[in-house]
This record gives structure tokens, sequence and C-alpha cells, in this order.
């Protein structure tokens, strides 16, 4: 009876060092895993990043004013210097011209950051799309 009492507490001794084992495993493999997506974010900014298009106006000089913002959809990144660039299309969905604009804000996990552009567009311009073309670590 004494053995098995004794046998008893021997294997929950050991079974509580091996859950603390354990526990520092998935600990160890969490931080494995939020170094690795970090690094994958970092590598690949206009795949965490998004834009769209708020609003479109011509002003009173006749440039075209494109209203947007900037999401970051990564979880542990933040961008920076976000380049976006702007495209013009004709009715009949034909390339007319494309710029360059910087969006020079931080902008954190889950966050989003509004730009604004005035240029004067080609003739014939009738829709304007945006997407992010390159970013830089904060």
């Amino acid at each position: 009876m004494k053995q098995l009492v004794a046998l008893t507490i021997l294997a929950t001794v050991l079974s509580c060092n091996s859950g603390d084992k354990k526990v520092t495993e998935k600990k160890d493999k969490y931080e494995q895993t939020k170094e690795t997506l970090e690094e994958t974010e970092k590598k690949n900014p206009t795949r965490f990043l998004s834009a769209s298009i708020n609003k479109e106006r011509k002003n009173l000089i006749g440039e075209k004013v494109v209203i947007g913002k900037v999401t970051n959809n990564a979880k542990v990144a933040s961008y920076k210097d976000i380049q976006v660039e702007i495209s013009y299309f004709s009715k009949t969905g034909a390339f007319l011209m494309s710029t360059t604009d910087v969006v020079y804000d931080v902008v954190k996990p889950g966050k989003s950051a509004s730009f604004k552009n005035k240029e004067f567009a080609p003739k014939g311009t009738d829709s304007v799309a945006v997407k992010v073309v390159d970013a830089k670590i904060e």
C-alpha cells in the first residue's frame, strides 16, 4: 500500500514537471510563429496593405481630386511612407495614365490613413483606380 502511494506521488510530480515543459514549448512555438508572421509581413507590405477610393470629383480649376484611404490588414507590422499608384482609365477601360503618391503616415495594424491627390487627369478619363505599390517598415 505504501508503495502504491509513493508511486502515485511520484507519477504526480513527474506529470507536473512535464506539464511545465509543455507550457514552455507552447510559448516558444507561439513566439516562433509570431516572429515568422512578422517577417512575412515585413517582406510583403503590398500583400497586407489595401487602398480604396472614398470620393472623386473635379475642383474649380479642372483637377481630378481623389480622396481615399490605405488600410493595414497585417497583425504585427506597422508601415510608413506608403506609395499609392493612381491610374486613370477611359470609358472603354483603356489605360490612360498613372501617377504615384506617397502617404507620409504611420499605419499600425488594423488601422487606416487617409490621402488626397489632385492631378490634371487626361482627356477622356472616366474612372480611377488605386493600389499600393510599396511601403517601408516602421
